[in-house]
């Protein structure tokens, strides 16, 4: 199974590479070396953001009782 979705991941970044203006590396470097680690950094802020508010709103809700 695993084989099928890699082999699906490596036929789309060939086929998108020409249509793209860059190789296959290319994208493979844009992917997992760029994009992948920004949208990780995103998702971490947005847990810690998250984490804050759901402890303010927990104080808040204590207050009120």
């Amino acid at each position: 199974m695993m084989d099928r979705v890699f082999d699906l991941c490596v036929r789309l970044l060939l086929f998108l590479a020409p249509r793209l203006g860059m190789t296959y590396k290319e994208i493979n470097v844009w992917i997992f070396v760029i994009v992948w680690p920004i949208i990780t950094l995103v998702l971490i802020a947005t847990l810690v953001v998250q984490q804050i508010r759901i402890r303010r709103l927990r104080r808040e809700m204590e207050e009120l009782q």
